[in-house]
């Protein structure tokens, strides 16, 4: 059986990768004021740039894109396996499902990454792969799952305004954390964002990530790991040869917070996250 793989933009995966693997995407979008873009039409210093100027909105692909996709897909495919960002903070991935009950010919299995951003890319990537290589859906889908045992994120941001103006937190979550100027550590727990430690600053956050991360590797386990930024790429870069110093077993890679993420998470945010290989 052939086995096609379906992403959204919030994976952020580079074009190279999307063409190289054969992976199709659905787009969500940004809106500010009455001029809606998809992620792809906007570069990441358009949009910080943009969002400096007014606080955007975002949306979901409509169901109509996943049904046009899905029927595409039938004529060369015999199932699709459809990988998307956290259901906690987006309506995407039911909105895969409700498709997937409205096309014929072909069986989709949608996945809740239960994140978002390079780590969803991570799933994509692999099923990608498996299905290059002749896997079909209920393989793939095994080893998606067998992934999330080991599969971690974790991330900063500079204010905490943005998830709440986005409702990805809550007021007495965000309040809290303007008050004490806190940075906390925030990661996805039962598919939503929440709080994972409250750090005072920046720097002390991101030394709290590397110690989760230098856990993570201890021993003969190897990891594949990514840094995420929001239009930081110095930064990002920095952070990438000091992480390389301290866990040179680890493969690491550079990655965004492209528009959608980067509404509810602001400029300046931070992450990393890894999974075993």
């Amino acid at each position: 059986m052939k086995t096609a793989i379906v992403t959204d933009s919030t994976s952020y995966l580079p074009t190279e990768t999307l063409e190289r693997l054969d992976i199709h995407t659905v787009s969500l979008e940004v809106t500010f004021g009455n001029t809606s873009f998809k992620e792809a039409e906007l570069t990441a210093e358009d949009f910080y740039q943009k969002a400096k100027e007014e606080f955007p909105k975002t949306s979901q692909p409509p169901i109509g894109e996943f049904v046009e996709l899905y029927d595409q897909l039938s004529a060369h495919y015999d199932e699709i396996v459809s990988i998307h960002l956290s259901s906690g903070i987006s309506g995407t991935y039911a909105g895969s499902m409700q498709a997937a009950e409205m096309v014929d010919g072909i069986k989709v299995y949608s996945f809740d990454s239960e994140l978002t951003c390079a780590l969803q890319g991570f799933y994509a990537v692999k099923a990608a792969e498996m299905a290059r290589d002749g896997a079909g859906a209920q393989a793939i889908l095994a080893e998606l799952h067998e992934m999330k045992k080991t599969l971690r994120a974790y991330f900063m941001v500079e204010d905490l305004k943005h998830l709440q103006r986005g409702g990805r937190l809550s007021s007495a979550q965000a309040l809290v954390g303007g008050m004490l100027q806190i940075k906390p550590i925030l990661h996805f727990e039962n598919k939503v964002i929440v709080p994972f430690e409250k750090i005072r600053t920046r720097k002390k956050a991101m030394n709290r990530i590397v110690d989760l991360l230098k856990d993570a590797s201890k021993g003969d386990k190897k990891l594949k790991a990514t840094i995420i930024h929001a239009n930081r790429l110095e930064e990002a870069k920095q952070w990438q040869k000091e992480l390389e110093m301290i866990c040179p077993l680890v493969n690491f890679e550079i990655s965004s917070f492209g528009p959608v993420i980067g509404t509810h998470l602001g400029e300046g945010a931070m992450g990393l996250g890894w999974v075993e290989k």
